[in-house]
């Protein structure tokens, strides 16, 4: 894909108005608290996030992330002095970033509440009135921890806790902007919530973190999108992702990640689901030069539901490390995972997953669909499951298979007057449709002139 095609492949000439400069240490945990004015008991936690970033290793598994120089990003930009919810008061720069990206127009025609995010910090958020008056709370992190101390309180690190992994203490440590969202109990959204995340300058890291709760018998469904430019160096995004759902309650989180192939996308998601609830993952995987993503449920409660639908594609010098987790510990409880990858000129998709079905989950099931199409004889494919069971009332089905183009059906098609490079992305939309009809109907446009653009020139 030719960078003119790329559509977040534009650089935004913004004055910043504070940076702590390239390098991490004590001293810029330190700066990001007192420039934020927060509480005592978040300071703390960024401390203790941070040692145990220094004491942790890197992954042992999946792409080398040996050549990662932690001295050599910024680690917190900001570039508005506050959010503001009226999109012309959004510093023109940064307006027209969005613009571009179409972000005020879809909030308009499809959302109930959207949030922006420049850098490390929100820039714009606006919520529908009749959601504010049920109760629902939707901004970004910085302000839920100022206006809803108790509440973050509460939740924060209690899914994903610092010591998780390298990648977590660092978000926990340096933690900027995300989204916060409490559904109170009953209360069912029927438009989705939606923020975007933009990374503007060259070796930045963003560290959004997001935390979701989902009362009792409360719905809501989230969406996340993101851009950066492409630049020769790497960017490092590593976000944290917590969500808590109650019984009966029921929570969809739905990701297109599009970041530029110049950024290492190490993020960790996590769900923990009550009895009766049911949580969704909807994740797309298109971007990113080194992608390490395994959204997860914890199936805490008796009954619970915990279901992960995923597409990864990949192309040369991309390497996609995706799956999903599922930790049964209540009894009834069913997931699914179905992923779907594609590779072409190059490019490197994994299916790295685990499956845990613990001895008081009885009765308890998993199905796990693997499909992968190689599209040439350069690109490459794993499937790497871990299933474990450990009572003999439950039941784990794996399924997985690799395929490349049917000649015959593209002979047909191509007998039918389709050229050759349409046939193709033809068929790979199809065998991606699972995914796309999962998505809202703007995300799944965006999502075909996505493929249509990495599809772009090839020929079997």
């Amino acid at each position: 894909m030719k960078k003119k095609d790329y559509k977040g492949n534009f650089i935004t000439s913004t004055p910043s108005l504070y940076s702590t400069g390239k390098g991490l240490s004590l001293d810029v945990i330190n700066q990001i608290t007192t420039i934020k004015n927060e509480v005592d008991w978040m300071s703390n936690i960024r401390i203790k996030a941070y040692n145990a970033f220094l004491k942790l290793k890197l992954p042992k598994f999946g792409p080398s992330l040996k050549e990662i120089d932690f001295n050599d990003y910024v680690y917190y930009l900001k570039t508005t002095a506050q959010v503001v919810n009226d999109w012309a008061n959004v510093p023109i720069q940064i307006k027209e970033t969005f613009d571009k990206l179409g972000i005020p127009k879809s909030e308009q025609k499809y959302f109930g509440g959207v949030t922006t995010q420049f850098e490390s910090e929100a820039i714009y958020h606006k919520t529908l009135v009749e959601f504010e008056n049920k109760g629902v709370i939707f901004c970004d992190m910085d302000s839920a921890l100022k206006k809803y101390p108790y509440i973050v309180k509460k939740y924060f690190g209690s899914i994903v806790s610092c010591l998780d992994n390298k990648f977590a203490a660092l978000n926990t440590a340096v933690w900027s902007g995300g989204s916060f969202i409490y559904v109170p109990k009953d209360v069912k959204l029927e438009k989705p919530l939606q923020s975007y995340f933009r990374i503007n300058s060259e070796r930045m890291g963003q560290f959004e973190r997001t935390l979701i709760v989902v009362d009792d018998n409360a719905s809501v469904h989230y969406i996340e999108g993101c851009t950066a430019p492409k630049y020769t160096s790497f960017n490092l995004h590593a976000a944290v992702v917590e969500i808590f759902v109650g019984r009966g309650a029921y929570c969809r989180y739905s990701t297109v990640q599009n970041w530029s192939d110049n950024v290492l996308n190490l993020v960790t998601k996590r769900a923990l689901v009550l009895d009766d609830g049911q949580m969704d993952w909807i994740d797309g995987n298109i971007g990113s030069g080194i992608n390490m993503k395994y959204p997860a449920c914890i199936l805490k409660g008796d009954n619970s539901i915990g279901n992960t639908i995923s597409i990864a594609f990949a192309r040369k010098n991309q390497i996609q490390d995706t799956g999903a987790r599922m930790i049964h510990l209540g009894k009834n409880t069913i997931s699914k995972i179905l992923s779907k990858s594609i590779c072409v000129k190059g490019g490197v998709v994994n299916y790295r997953g685990k499956v845990f079905i613990g001895e008081k989950a009885n009765n308890s099931y998993s199905k796990i669909e693997c499909g992968t199409m190689i599209l040439d004889n350069e690109s490459f494919s794993d499937t790497l499951p871990t299933n474990i069971v450990n009572n003999n009332t439950s039941r784990i089905e794996h399924e997985a298979f690799v395929s490349n183009i049917s000649e015959e059906q593209l002979f047909y098609m191509m007998s039918r007057g389709i050229n050759e490079e349409q046939a193709l992305e033809m068929l790979v939309m199809g065998f991606i449709e699972p995914f796309k009809k999962e998505l809202p109907m703007e995300y799944a446009v965006e999502l075909n002139r996505l493929i249509s653009l990495e599809m772009k020139g090839f020929k079997g």
